[in-house]
């Protein structure tokens, strides 16, 4: 029998709504703990929220005008391009012997905890994505060391996290490294067949096959209520497990077209999260433009509209308490009480959804709310989404 979520403390305006219980319980975002047992750093719970919702739920990245670009990824650098270029019928074989000098073990030490990740090199000149929950507890003054695919080693600077995508960037200083291509989410089908690689419980260079098995997943992770990411996520089959957060999953031709983030688990009696073949990634589109703005800037931007959720709210969709003043929501002509239903035609199930689906976006996208007001007036709201202020 499995343990209803509990939401922890009060919600944030639209940016961080913490959602109803469950019926399900699900695990640790998968970073091998080096302090006992259970994982720590980042997401002590992962929660698939929604129940038996499906695909419905969420909010697509193809729907946004444009697709975000990574200027410094190169899918042609070193020996990932060339082995892809010259792969045969490419087998998994072929891609993982393609991809793996691109894939990193990292070792991270901080003053939240401890513990083993993944990554892969975006730029020859040594720059990884990974989680946040991976990297984040260095900090500025904590330790990442990076294991190469070779076994050489380098010592990693973070660059910048976002909590609330659950993305990080490193830094190493080498240049000429092989950099993993990235492609598109956007495109993405159920059913496609998709790789992992990655250092589950620290075995650096495993690889696990599986499929896209289903789409806009609404997940949610984190140990409190500052830290909690909400994904978009793709959903794979692919066995995912302690240690392979923040690795890449990729497609039949070697691009990545997620990063591995979360796993769902029933639990053990040993206290440590394995698969059970429900595997979660953020998809690459939202990971290339928080990378581009890390690398930049340090940090990334986070949509919002301006209102504070009703999570006592039991319906269907996502009730409005309080519109901030100045806030997006107020532009567009929102009001406290409205219900909103759909985002640019999607459904929108519960407050959870709603926030996955804004945090598709980009802040400066413009979006459509549907919204019942006074319980039978439907009503159309254009909105341009707002970045959340900086904490």
């Amino acid at each position: 029998m499995t343990t209803p979520m509990t939401p922890a403390g009060m919600p944030q305006a639209d940016q961080a709504p913490m959602a109803q219980p469950t019926p399900q319980q699900f695990a640790p975002a998968p970073k091998k703990s080096r302090l006992g047992a259970a994982v720590v750093g980042g997401a002590a719970v992962t929660a698939l929220l929604g129940g038996a919702i499906g695909g419905a739920v969420g909010y697509t990245v193809a729907s946004n005008n444009s697709t975000p670009t990574v200027a410094i990824a190169s899918s042609e650098s070193g020996a990932v391009g060339a082995n892809l270029a010259t792969a045969t019928g490419n087998t998994v074989v072929d891609l993982a012997a393609a991809v793996q000098p691109a894939v990193v073990q990292l070792d991270v030490s901080g003053g939240s905890g401890s513990g083993t990740g993944s990554g892969f090199v975006i730029s020859p000149d040594g720059y990884i994505v990974t989680n946040n929950h991976v990297a984040g507890p260095a900090g500025k003054d904590g330790s990442i060391n990076v294991t190469f695919a070779d076994g050489k080693t380098a010592t990693g600077k973070l660059v910048g996290a976002s909590p609330d995508y659950d993305l990080a960037v490193v830094k190493v200083d080498r240049t000429g490294l092989d950099s993993v291509p990235m492609g598109a989410s956007r495109d993405l089908k159920v059913g496609q067949s998709v790789i992992a690689i990655g250092s589950p419980l620290g075995l650096q260079g495993t690889v696990t096959t599986g499929i896209v098995s289903a789409l806009d997943r609404p997940v949610t992770a984190g140990e409190s209520q500052g830290d909690t990411s909400f994904i978009n996520a793709i959903q794979t089959d692919a066995a995912i497990n302690p240690g392979n957060s923040g690795g890449p999953l990729i497609n039949a031709a070697g691009e990545v077209i997620g990063v591995n983030s979360a796993i769902a688990s029933m639990g053990s009696s040993a206290g440590q999260a394995g698969s059970i073949g429900l595997g979660f990634a953020i998809p690459i589109d939202t990971v290339k433009r928080i990378t581009n703005e890390l690398i930049k800037n340090g940090s990334a931007s986070t949509p919002v509209i301006g209102v504070q959720l009703d999570t006592g709210y039991t319906g269907d969709g996502a009730k409005v308490g309080e519109v901030t003043s100045g806030g997006a929501a107020e532009v567009a002509g929102m009001q406290s009480g409205d219900v909103i239903t759909k985002i640019d035609g999607k459904k929108v199930v519960d407050s959870t959804a709603l926030v996955v689906a804004i945090r598709a976006n980009a802040p400066g996208d413009t979006i459509t709310l549907t919204v019942v007001r006074d319980g039978d007036q439907v009503i159309q709201l254009p909105l341009t989404l707002k970045s959340a202020p900086k904490s």
